[in-house]
């Protein structure tokens, strides 16, 4: 069994990450809304995460609660407070930490680091494709996507996607997948929120005609629970865990 760090291991080091993570924030080319980080949850994440505030992602735990991007469209989960008014969850929730950091504890398959309104699910590949079924290398962030029901690799870790999302990475990457007039839907969702599309977006007709689709607000727990139902049921593939929001 591994033995934990110490809080001062991964907090006291040489080049941490956060001021030019913070740069890169306050500089975003896109929409970015940051939430306060709640120091007891921050300290307990980056424990059982077990990561230095040298990288990115313990950086981002440590010292955000989170990060909004694009009005809402993609949430990143950090450490909160227990109190923000869009009531996005922290990374520890969403993966399902046990209480008290324990040595014994390991992501399934991979850390979901981000969702998105659609459904889709960010994380980082927790081990080699023959160990986990997700596709990419360790360490590689991979993306399952609502419109597919498959997971893809991104080619990047978590640092490098950080950056690519701040730079505007978005737009090019959701492209397809956006209509007229979304940025006035999306806003006014909780972090705990996401919107189910009819037709799906898995479906001829929504490729054909995404604007054309109707949209509800529906709890995002609800949306990748069918996500991955619908992976099953059409390719007999389970994708597999993808987020407790």
């Amino acid at each position: 069994m591994r033995e934990l760090r110490g809080l001062s291991e991964l907090t006291e080091v040489e080049e941490p990450a956060w001021p030019q993570l913070s740069a890169e924030l306050r500089a975003a080319k896109v929409p970015v809304e940051v939430l306060d980080p709640d120091p007891g949850h921050a300290a307990a994440t980056l424990l059982q995460t077990q990561v230095t505030v040298r990288s990115y992602l313990g950086a981002f735990l440590f010292h955000t609660g989170g990060v909004l991007v694009d009005d809402g469209w993609l949430r990143v989960y950090g450490s909160p407070a227990a109190h923000n008014d869009r009531r996005l969850p922290g990374l520890a929730r969403v993966n399902g930490y046990p209480a008290e950091p324990d040595p014994a504890w390991r992501p399934a398959a991979g850390l979901v680091v981000a969702h998105d309104v659609l459904g889709g699910a960010f994380a980082i590949q927790g081990g080699t494709e023959e160990e986990t079924g997700l596709p990419g290398r360790p360490g590689e962030m991979v993306y399952f996507a609502p419109d597919s029901l498959r997971w893809d690799a991104t080619g990047a870790g978590y640092g490098a996607w950080l950056s690519w999302v701040l730079a505007g990475g978005t737009e090019e990457f959701y492209e397809g997948l956006r209509w007229p007039g979304w940025r006035d839907e999306v806003p006014g969702l909780t972090g705990g929120e996401g919107l189910s599309l009819y037709p799906p977006l898995w479906s001829a007709e929504a490729h054909q005609d995404l604007a054309g689709t109707s949209r509800a607000v529906v709890p995002l727990e609800e949306l990748l629970g069918f996500g991955r139902e619908t992976a099953l049921q059409l390719d007999g593939t389970d994708p597999g865990f993808l987020g407790t929001p």
